[in-house]
């Protein structure tokens, strides 16, 4: 028999037409009805058509039922990775990070040449002011190779005893894009970008047990914060055993979306053929991902301006990117061929170029009578879109591309961008106002794990726009905080190509809600990342309730 449930007793938002109603009425896991209590309950067959146990009626007791949350863009397994390493996103100097991984060491019982990973770091908050070298990780891990991601996922530090493990020596040649750290003929441990990446990829991983623990623990903690579909934003080969395991031993409840690297992604979608666009026991394959440069905060985000001069004094550094302008557009040919959806990395307005000029090449290349029907079979994403220019938006909107900003940029980031590029720069940083005027269906993202995917915070970002100093950064770029849930709800679903399962309350869709302890349309905007997430609902089934509620 059919299970139904009723929702009722607390403001019910639809993010359609009409906003509010009054009851929400669910049948097996997906929208039944959206409407009025009295009329949604007539819906309900009295027994012995229906058993009277597979009824249930929900007061939401003053509470707020809304769409649950999409996550445009995070990377699933770094951050189920993330959850087996050293924490040091709170240290403020050195010292405080080599007390960190002391602690670590001592607490674990680690054993001597047994690798450490840690993450989180960022210069820019260390009282120091710079990088970590590898001398001050030998300090505090003698015996033990080490590396330490830096908080952008960009960067990164390794001990001498990784860099002797992976090889790696004064003379290994830098790779294009991307820095090997040198300073007088020694290595100083710090990597970048590709180099970074190359390196990161060599370290040892978890084993199987510890890694199935920290994906059921992973998929917790997206669930608490009202998010019932995520994505790993770049999956390499080596990772279609891992995959095989999570769908064979059905270990998925949230929906998962993959992205392979478009350079060497080829071998894990012809692993799971029966999951592209198609999820299978909750995985989908969406489409490709590429990197085209870095991050603001760390300085290499590849940008059309310099930066401002930092310590060096160096007045015409803009970054730089990874990828050539062939590869790109082999990227973007590749996708259309296939008919699948290229999301590309770029931070800086230099890499937003060379993304917008391979879809003009690519479109004038295809006979399409226009952009829009050429690129309409793809959506393509511009992921973080952090300093992309209103020029470039305008370009965007005409060839049918998706920013989807890392707006949370504007809390964490904010006075290290003001520093780097001045105020009136950095007050231009992800413009979403802009893109709303231009009818662009923009999405909001974490970039998980490089920060926590907390969506009440980033819809805070977007309406506020209040750096951790208390500056207001880029006023004409505020949003409402109507438009502000349409970036992770509906435009979200629209990414994804499920606008008509997800992203709003309305018949046949499917039952993903969320369950707010108050209504984020009428609390005061500074209180909205102060709401708590009471339950998160999945097809009808609860995988997440508050326990302090």
């Amino acid at each position: 028999m059919a299970k139904w449930t009723l929702y009722y007793g607390g403001p019910i938002i639809t993010m359609e037409e009409p906003l509010c109603a009054d009851a929400l009425l669910v049948k097996d896991g997906s929208i039944e009805g959206v409407g009025s209590f009295d009329e949604l309950k007539g819906r309900i067959p009295s027994p012995p058509e229906t058993d009277a146990r597979q009824v249930e009626y929900r007061d939401l007791k003053g509470c707020t039922l809304m769409p649950a949350f999409l996550d445009p863009h995070s990377h699933f397994s770094q951050y189920a990775n993330s959850l087996l390493q050293i924490p040091l996103d709170e240290m403020k100097s050195i010292p405080e990070i080599q007390n960190k991984i002391r602690e670590f060491i001592r607490a674990n019982r680690t054993a001597p040449g047994q690798w450490l990973i840690a993450k989180g770091y960022d210069h820019n908050l260390l009282a120091e002011g710079r990088h970590l070298t590898c001398w001050d990780l030998d300090a505090a891990a003698p015996s033990n190779p080490l590396l330490v991601q830096h908080r952008s996922g960009h960067l990164g530090v390794f001990n001498t005893l990784a860099l002797d493990e992976l090889g790696v020596t004064p003379q290994t040649p830098s790779p294009s894009g991307g820095l090997i750290g040198v300073q007088d003929g020694h290595l100083t441990g710090y990597m970048e970008e590709n180099a970074f990446m190359e390196y990161l990829k060599k370290a040892p991983s978890p084993s199987p047990d510890d890694l199935i623990g920290a994906f059921q623990k992973v998929q917790d903690r997206y669930a608490s914060y009202g998010i019932t579909t995520i994505q790993d934003g770049m999956i390499v080969d080596q990772m279609a055993p891992l995959y095989k395991m999570l769908l064979d031993h059905h270990l998925l409840k949230l929906d998962l979306v993959g992205y392979p690297g478009a350079e060497g992604g080829l071998e894990f979608i012809n692993s799971f053929p029966h999951c592209i666009k198609a999820y299978q026991n909750h995985f989908k394959i969406g489409g490709y991902k590429i990197f085209l440069d870095g991050s603001p905060q760390g300085r290499t985000a590849w940008m059309r301006e310099p930066y401002l001069p930092d310590a060096s004094g160096q007045t015409d550094y803009c970054g730089y990117g990874t990828m050539s302008d062939e590869a790109v557009l082999s990227a973007v040919n590749l996708a259309a061929e296939q008919g699948l959806q290229l999301l590309a990395h770029c931070n800086g307005d230099g890499a937003a170029e060379q993304y917008l000029r391979a879809f003009e090449t690519a479109y004038k290349e295809s006979g399409a009578a226009s952009p829009k029907e050429f690129t309409a079979p793809l959506r393509p994403v511009i992921i973080h879109a952090q300093l992309i220019g209103t020029d470039q938006l305008e370009k965007a909107a005409c060839l049918g591309l998706i920013p989807s900003f890392f707006i949370a940029h504007i809390y964490y980031w904010g006075d290290t961008h003001i520093r780097n590029f001045g105020i009136e720069r950095a007050s231009r940083i992800s413009p979403a106002a802009s893109a709303r005027a231009l009818n662009i269906p923009y999405t909001f993202h974490q970039d998980s794990p490089v920060i926590e995917p907390n969506m009440l915070e980033t819809v805070w970002c977007a309406v506020n726009r209040l750096t951790r100093n208390g500056v207001l950064l880029g006023e004409g770029e505020r949003i409402s905080v109507l438009d502000a849930f349409k970036g992770i709800t509906i435009h979200a679903a629209y990414q994804y190509f499920e606008e008509n399962s997800k992203g709003s309350l309305a018949p046949g869709k499917l039952a993903d809600l969320v369950i707010l302890g108050d209504n984020p349309l009428t609390v005061s905007p500074e209180s909205i990342r102060d709401i708590p997430v009471i339950e998160t609902i999945k097809e009808g089934e609860t995988i997440y309730r508050n326990p302090k509620f």
